[in-house]
């Protein structure tokens, strides 16, 4: 393996603890919509009881405690917020309740680092999130977190990307068999 095909000293400790810290949030975020358990007790068995444990005979990821922590804390107390915001760029009628709990999970989630956390860059974020989407979805669920983050990003934080603000991205339904039932 050559010098230039490993991570800097920097790089790795800090981009993995976080790219964890992105999961383990998207999951807890999941957790909380399905059960209706507050933040600090999902946070809390998170903490105690997943973090640090071997998945299937893999060792986990560390993860970023204090990040992971504030990605789930900012989400539920801003998610009406993030909600309306997502829900500008989709097609009218779609809302983000309709989407799957994961994708609307990994949505909130970046929409939170996009307006809450402006010392990360928005392509980071646009691209952990797109990466996390690929992580849970083989469809258009990639496609379609990056285009919301996308034109949030460009709404948030016009200075960080070509083209500034480009209003709603999503005309037409781009959703089919990424909604939840019922």
């Amino acid at each position: 393996m050559s010098a230039q095909a490993q991570p800097g000293p920097i790089a790795a400790p800090i981009s993995r603890p976080r790219r964890a810290a992105r999961l383990a949030a998207v999951q807890a975020l999941y957790q909380i919509d399905l059960t209706g358990a507050a933040p600090g007790a999902v946070i809390e068995e998170f903490e105690r009881h997943r973090f640090g444990r071997a998945v299937d005979g893999v060792e986990a990821a560390p993860v970023h405690k204090i990040f992971f922590a504030e990605i789930v804390h900012g989400v539920v107390g801003r998610r009406t917020e993030f909600d309306n915001m997502i829900a500008a760029v989709l097609a009218d009628g779609w809302s983000v309740e309709r989407l799957e709990s994961v994708l609307g999970a990994i949505l909130r989630a970046g929409t939170y680092e996009l307006a809450a956390l402006p010392l990360i860059p928005a392509p980071s974020v646009i691209d952990e999130y797109v990466q996390l989407a690929r992580d849970f979805f083989t469809g258009k669920e990639p496609a379609l977190v990056n285009g919301v983050l996308d034109c949030l990003a460009r709404t948030l934080r016009p200075h960080e990307l070509k083209g500034g603000d480009r209003g709603p991205i999503l005309t037409e339904s781009p959703l089919s068999g990424v909604l939840s039932a019922g």
